[in-house]
């Protein structure tokens, strides 16, 4: 049996005039593809909660308006892992993107949904091509 477990992921979709954040990775799990802020879901962690410390702790941005989004279902077979990242979306966001993080992103940059960058971080790439759309995605209730 196993001791190789799916881990949680959490995918930030801040948006902002139309347009949404994504930064180019570092390191070996992604480099060189584009993604958004986000990361490892924490014990205890709501999806909101992880959304908006990832965002602070990676551009500086005071997340505000958090709503639970899709997710992502993705195995990486080269490195041996498995992910569910559950993607949150926040309509608000206070100050101007920085790269906090230097040693996992190059920079912070806006994309139209219909025109995102090459390549995309596997589990955005895998929602994006369902045709979900962050900027038409029902509130959640």
């Amino acid at each position: 049996m196993s001791t190789r477990h799916p881990r949680v992921g959490v995918g930030v979709l801040l948006l902002r005039d139309g347009l949404v954040l994504l930064g180019e990775r570092l390191g070996a799990h992604g480099a060189g593809s584009w993604a958004p802020p986000g990361g490892h879901l924490e014990f205890g962690e709501s999806i909101a909660q992880c959304a908006s410390r990832e965002l602070l702790e990676e551009t500086g941005l005071v997340a505000h308006n958090v709503r639970d989004g899709p997710y992502a279902n993705t195995v990486f077979a080269d490195a041996e892992l498995h992910y569910l990242t559950v993607f949150a979306i926040v309509e608000r966001a206070e100050g101007l993107p920085t790269v906090r993080e230097p040693g996992k992103c190059v920079r912070w940059e806006w994309f139209a949904w219909h025109a995102l960058p090459s390549p995309l971080f596997e589990p955005l790439r895998a929602l994006h091509a369902t045709g979900f759309s962050p900027s038409t995605a029902s509130p959640s209730v």
